[in-house]
């Protein structure tokens, strides 16, 4: 693991959350309630020839061609071998690739899982003929066709790879060793101010998967898709919360620090922050909690305006085949989406220390997705709280 990772990761994915939502109550304009129904477009049958280059917008560390690091280039042989010319720009928010994809002046997008139903519903994504990436078929099954790259089957995207969100404690001032995220909500109190908390309004989803434990009668069965009653009781679990918490972190080179200098305890973290922390002298230890856990899956999504629809293509193709994607999951740290990848790591613990080939691990993970008013859990009797009332409430709970 690159120790640089930390810097690039803190400015891509820090910004990952703060994005308005899909507030509309059927936002792909179909009348129909229930789901989401987005306009018919067709994925191609087959590719022409390469059109000499490809429009990319990704997070920072996901098309890296040297100039940054020149040892970190995964882009030169790309367009040596493809002929396909790669231009990026780096987004630093959901928010800000949902709006650059409207333009049509983009091939492919390197989405988070709360931007990607936007896309799809929109129509500014299309669906992805897969057996045109011949590197899909070695993609792990757990990241296919999911609730954030796929409408009834239908493929939206090629997965780029996963990680989980995790409750990271000080091993010498949190004892017992905590396996629940009661730590950090029901027994905050035991450590107050020294609590931390991802600074995002996904953050209700944390939550509300504790609840979906603790509250059955809650009826919580997805923590994306909260009815009225099981938003409410999410946001007091939080406001409750929030009298614990020392501070919100975003840059995750700052949650470090709290942990080093002993400012925060218990919170919420990464795989990679623990490792961090503990590489530079932090007493912390990191655990996925007996309830599950968030966590992140990016999927590569192409344009329905694609004007280089075949470049498009083969940049999907290359961006998931085993040493890419090994090299893209080493320097961003994450667990790559392609089963092969992991023989290819320049770390040969690299797989195993993100969890990559457990999938009885990634069942307990719940990837963000946008709350939409369509229940993500499949409910048709009630109408769920969007992500713009997300924002609002968390808002309030700072505030």
């Amino acid at each position: 693991m690159r120790p640089h990772r930390s810097l690039l990761t803190a400015a891509a994915v820090s910004g990952l959350l703060l994005v308005t939502a899909c507030g509309s109550a059927d936002p792909a304009g179909s009348g129909k309630p229930g789901g989401l129904n987005p306009p018919d477009l067709k994925a191609p049958t087959a590719l022409g020839e390469a059109e000499g280059e490809v429009n990319l917008i990704a997070w920072a560390g996901y098309v890296e061609d040297g100039s940054n690091d020149p040892k970190t280039d995964w882009v030169t042989a790309f367009e040596k071998q493809t002929g396909c010319q790669v231009n990026t720009k780096t987004a630093a928010t959901s928010d800000e690739m949902v709006s650059l994809m409207k333009t049509g002046a983009y091939d492919a997008v390197s989405a988070s899982g709360d931007a990607s139903l936007r896309l799809i519903a929109s129509g500014d994504a299309a669906p992805v003929n897969t057996a045109l990436v011949p590197n899909y078929a070695d993609v792990f099954a757990g990241l296919k066709n999911k609730d954030w790259n796929s409408v009834k089957g239908v493929a939206y995207g090629i997965p780029h790879g996963r990680g989980a969100n995790l409750l990271m404690y000080d091993t010498e001032k949190v004892k017992p060793a905590p396996d629940s995220w009661s730590a950090v909500f029901d027994k905050a109190s035991a450590h107050a101010g020294k609590v931390t908390a991802y600074d995002s309004p996904i953050y209700l989803a944390d939550a509300a998967l504790y609840l979906k434990a603790t509250k059955p009668e809650l009826g919580i069965q997805n923590p994306y898709a909260l009815d009225q009653k099981q938003f409410d009781a999410s946001v007091a679990l939080l406001k409750e919360q929030n009298k614990h918490i020392g501070e919100y972190w975003s840059d995750y080179l700052k949650e470090i620090s709290a942990f080093k200098s002993g400012d925060s305890v218990v919170g919420t973290s990464w795989q990679v922050i623990a490792n961090l922390a503990e590489a530079e002298g932090a007493k912390t230890a990191a655990v996925l909690p007996k309830e599950g856990s968030t966590g992140w899956s990016d999927t590569w999504m192409v344009s329905a305006k694609a004007k280089h629809p075949t470049c498009a293509y083969k940049w999907l193709d290359w961006i998931v085949s085993p040493k890419t994607n090994a090299q893209v999951a080493e320097y961003f740290g994450e667990a790559p989406a392609n089963a092969k990848s992991c023989a290819e790591t320049a770390d040969k613990n690299h797989c195993a220390t993100f969890h990559a080939t457990d999938e009885a691990y990634w069942k307990q993970v719940h990837f963000w997705t946008t709350p939409i008013e369509q229940c993500l859990d499949g409910r048709t009797d009630a109408r769920c709280v969007p992500y713009a009332k997300w924002v609002q409430a968390w808002n309030e709970i700072k505030g």
